[in-house]
């Protein structure tokens, strides 16, 4: 989205970015942030098509009875999103199932 800026009531100019993203999910979703200061606009220097990870903050405001949420980016990182594979997968303690045997001859006798 274009850049807007303008001045604060207290006579400093600031300057911020809207820009959206879309994840790598089955169903993808697509999130509209933005970045906030000058700096922070040439630091992250985010080009369209670019594949990343972003960090950001949620906040929410109300202004006049209506709330409004504000997804502000605070780090970002190039590359690609982590694939499934570099999930650190943790094993699960092996559990012994016991052996009831049969109570009677019964086949449809349950154990409890």
């Amino acid at each position: 989205m274009p850049e807007r800026g303008g001045t604060s009531k207290t006579g400093n100019e600031w300057k911020t970015q809207e820009y959206v993203i879309e994840t790598h999910e089955q169903y993808p979703k697509k999130v509209c942030f933005n970045v906030f200061g000058a700096d922070k606009i040439a630091q992250f220097n985010i080009q369209a098509g670019e594949e990343m990870t972003v960090s950001f903050d949620i906040n929410a405001r109300e202004y006049n009875g209506r709330w409004y949420n504000d997804i502000r980016a605070w780090k970002v990182e190039r590359g690609t999103a982590p694939a499934a594979t570099d999930i650190p997968v943790i094993d699960a303690p092996k559990v012994e199932v016991p052996d009831f045997g049969k109570a009677s001859n019964d086949p449809d006798d349950l154990p409890f």
